[in-house]
């Protein structure tokens, strides 16, 4: 990713649908104007979703995503299928593609009711029209030719115009106000990405300076002398969950402080349920079992926050032999009965619907979730302190 792109986990994603052959792959090549996925008459050639960053104006930057037939067989098509399932889950706009000389089938009407299920708006569009014209019957409907690309152009408008159902929340900008000063502590140890920061970072800066607002960045050791040099207190300091304790000595307590994954949690719509599921930590016991979960995948270092801090901090704070897995990436389980807790990263590659629906996943399931600014706060006894900012989870506290 390059410094003017876009995250990916910050784009709409728009997945296409359909039964194998229905032509998703060749519609996806006439919206994003290039030979993106594989086209081929051979029924299952798309095994894997294909993703695909552009801009999609009014809507902004968008992910298209290519998927799998919804109807491919045997044992390597049903974990083809599983995979288009997981596809919804991160999914804000849907585009089923059904084939016009074939009509729909009742898998395309399988995959209707749960993208409405989900309540993810779509739209249904007929394909190979230039072969069978369809009959259109709703306003969702639209027919196109990916051949002769008919239709498209009006498909790329109306995608431009379907509203997604959630609105965003900042990660920062609505806590701020213009001429504010904003103290970032980033610490640079050996997890610190060579040469940059890491992607919250360059968020949160991004908008406080879109804010109109002032940022200054400081290492961890450097809080308290720069507090001093500046003269004036800012109206908030955001720290790397893991130097929560030495940025907290270094500030005084009139001044607001938080985390950048404590943001990143109200950002993604996780922060209420995840404040109120880290009290979890107080139930378990020798062989409970705990997930550590995070969206993207990394190459594990010594110190590893996931694999080594956090199972560190949780065993000296409950005094319990633990037992903990991993899970990274897109594999996020279906079954999560096993684990008394999941402590889920800072989900910056993930966007705020695949956030939700591991939230929901776990409360259907009666499994505590909470995210590691929320537990590193907790278990070193500053929680209340850092969510201060969001007075109405304050006061549960």
């Amino acid at each position: 990713m390059g410094l003017n792109d876009t995250p990916s986990g910050e784009r709409l994603h728009i997945g296409f649908f359909g039964c194998r052959n229905a032509g998703k792959s060749s519609v996806v090549n006439a919206v994003t104007g290039q030979n993106l996925a594989i086209v081929s008459e051979t029924k299952g050639t798309t095994t894997d979703p294909v993703y695909k960053a552009m801009e999609l104006l009014p809507l902004g930057p968008v992910m298209i995503i290519d998927t799998p037939g919804f109807d491919d067989t045997g044992k390597l098509g049903e974990l083809r299928v599983k995979k288009t399932r997981h596809v919804l889950n991160k999914t804000d706009i849907a585009v089923v593609i059904v084939d016009s000389t074939v009509g729909l089938r009742p898998v395309d009407e399988e995959i209707i009711a749960l993208i409405e299920a989900k309540k993810i708006p779509y739209l249904l569009v007929w394909n190979k029209t230039d072969l069978q014209a369809p009959h259109l019957g709703g306003e969702r409907e639209l027919a196109v030719s990916a051949a002769t690309g008919a239709g498209i152009w009006e498909l790329k408008e109306r995608l431009g115009a379907t509203v997604p159902n959630s609105e965003r929340v900042p990660i920062v900008a609505d806590l701020i106000k213009p001429h504010d000063l904003v103290l970032l502590v980033v610490p640079i140890d050996s997890a610190a990405p060579k040469g940059r920061l890491i992607l919250p970072q360059q968020q949160t800066i991004r908008e406080v300076l879109d804010s109109d607002a002032v940022v200054v960045v400081v290492k961890e050791n450097e809080v308290a002398a720069t507090l001093t040099r500046l003269g004036t207190a800012p109206a908030l300091v955001i720290t790397d969950s893991q130097a929560f304790q030495t940025v907290a000595a270094q500030t005084p307590d009139s001044i607001l402080l938080t985390s950048f994954s404590i943001l990143m949690a109200r950002h993604k719509g996780l922060l209420a349920s995840a404040v109120r599921g880290v009290t979890a930590v107080e139930t378990l016991h020798d062989h409970s079992k705990v997930l550590i979960a995070e969206g993207c995948t990394h190459h594990r270092q010594c110190d590893d926050i996931g694999t080594v801090k956090i199972p560190r901090w949780l065993q000296r704070h409950t005094g319990a032999a633990i037992t903990f897995e991993t899970a990274s990436g897109t594999e996020f389980p279906d079954d999560l009965s096993p684990y008394e807790l999941i402590i889920h990263c800072g989900s910056c590659m993930l966007n705020e619907r695949e956030v939700q629906y591991r939230m929901k996943c776990a409360a259907d399931q009666g499994v505590a979730m909470t995210n590691y600014g929320i537990f590193i706060a907790y278990v070193t006894g500053i929680l209340k302190r850092s969510v201060r900012v969001f007075p109405d989870v304050y006061k549960t506290l």
